[in-house]
């Protein structure tokens, strides 16, 4: 439970920072504030001595009708028995749709990584810093885009994510 307090005090600042951003963008410049796409993903996992949740928010600005460019936000938590993981960082994201219905994209993600394991010999404290350069392709339906993405810098020992190439759901509000 070491960083459960440091994941539930992160979400609490998010979402005040969030709810003052956005009216604060909303009364200075309504025509910016109208090119704004927002968006996320929102999971939470349990089990048997396991709990993992995660929040990915983010925006985008509407550059011009085929182009968005935007950042999110990413913080996990995860507990399986004695080990337990916080992973909170940030992106940079664009997007494309060059033809109706196709999405390309590309997300550069900074990930802190804090894990705590318990072995036979003790506890290990991992902590460190992991970059991921991410390349997509989606098919658009409606505000839902359902695609795969490739990091193409993934690193087997230091990555969070199973494989390199993954699916995805992406939805814009």
């Amino acid at each position: 439970m070491k960083y459960f307090s440091k994941f539930v005090t992160v979400i609490l600042v998010f979402f005040s920072t969030t709810i003052s951003a956005q009216s604060t963008a909303e009364s200075k410049n309504n025509s910016f504030a109208n090119s704004l796409r927002f968006g996320g993903g929102i999971s939470l996992s349990f089990g048997n001595d396991f709990f993992s949740g995660s929040l990915s928010p983010f925006v985008l600005h509407e550059v011009n009708e085929y182009l968005y460019t935007g950042v999110g936000l990413n913080l996990t938590y995860s507990n399986f028995d004695d080990n337990e993981s916080l992973i909170y960082g940030g992106s940079l994201v664009v997007i494309g749709e060059p033809v109706m219905d196709l999405q390309l994209s590309m997300e550069f993600e900074q990930l802190s990584v804090n894990r705590t394991i318990e072995t036979i010999d003790g506890t290990i404290e991992d902590n460190y810093w992991y970059p991921a350069l991410f390349l997509g392709l989606g098919y658009v339906n409606g505000p839902v885009t359902f695609g795969v993405r490739y990091d193409v810098l993934y690193n087997e020992d230091k990555s969070i994510y199973a494989d390199a190439l993954m699916p995805f759901v992406r939805v814009m509000f």
